[in-house]
């Protein structure tokens, strides 16, 4: 399921944001890739422990948990510190599939990726290129959001970034480990949650709406890993 979450992040936090990165100090994406990503990755990014990454990585997570469409669509049990990249001058991420276990530099803890997200900081006029390309059994997806906006897609995903040839990206990209790994699974779960709250929406009180939030609660407590 690939899935925009509007408005991750408001109008003060966005400029911000874009103030403390702007003053921060970039080093080469390469040397927090894995072995294989080294050869396709040309961008810049924020070490994890950067004082500037800890402060935003605060923003950006309290900013998910106020937002449903995030919980039910994620259902997350552990986020990884959302982590900040810049493309330029042609910068790029060739095809991958993100790391399957990510470990916090911090403290060693071991976080399954089972949903991937970027959340875009720069406004999609102000760069040329960039897409996010998602792959799945449907055909390429490409994404371009403006500032603010997040999409979230499986980690399974083969995806890309195209070279940015004009101006800036500036992203924050992080993995959450849901409570519901199979993004089959998932995606039923968010489609039975969206129709219960449009029903409530419509005819409030429906007694069907009260047994299919009953369905839907009982097959988390069949699905969900805690």
């Amino acid at each position: 399921m690939l899935i925009t979450i509007p408005d991750v992040l408001t109008s003060e936090e966005l400029t911000q944001a874009r103030a403390i990165l702007d003053a921060a100090e970039w080093v080469d994406g390469k040397l927090t890739a894995g072995y294989q990503a080294q050869a396709v990755k040309e961008n810049l990014q924020l070490p994890e422990s950067h004082p500037a990454a800890v402060k935003l990585g605060e923003m950006v997570l309290a900013a998910l948990a106020r937002s449903p469409l995030f919980m039910s669509a994620a259902l997350p049990l552990k986020v990884f510190p959302p982590m900040f990249n810049r493309y330029t001058g042609g910068g790029h991420f060739g095809t991958h599939v993100d790391t399957a276990i990510r470990s916090l530099a911090s403290t060693g803890q071991r976080i399954r990726t089972d949903v991937s997200a970027t959340l875009f900081l720069t406004a999609p006029d102000r760069y040329d290129g960039g897409e996010l390309i998602v792959e799945d059994t449907y055909g390429m997806h490409s994404v371009k959001l403006p500032a603010g906006h997040m999409v979230l897609y499986p980690a399974t995903s083969l995806h890309h970034v195209t070279p940015v040839t004009r101006g800036e990206r500036v992203s924050s990209f992080f993995w959450i480990q849901s409570m519901i790994r199979a993004d089959g699974d998932r995606t039923l779960l968010y489609d039975l949650d969206t129709a219960i709250q449009r029903l409530a929406k419509e005819s409030h009180r429906n007694p069907i709406g009260v047994q299919l939030t009953g369905v839907y609660h009982n097959l988390l407590r069949r699905w969900a890993e805690m």
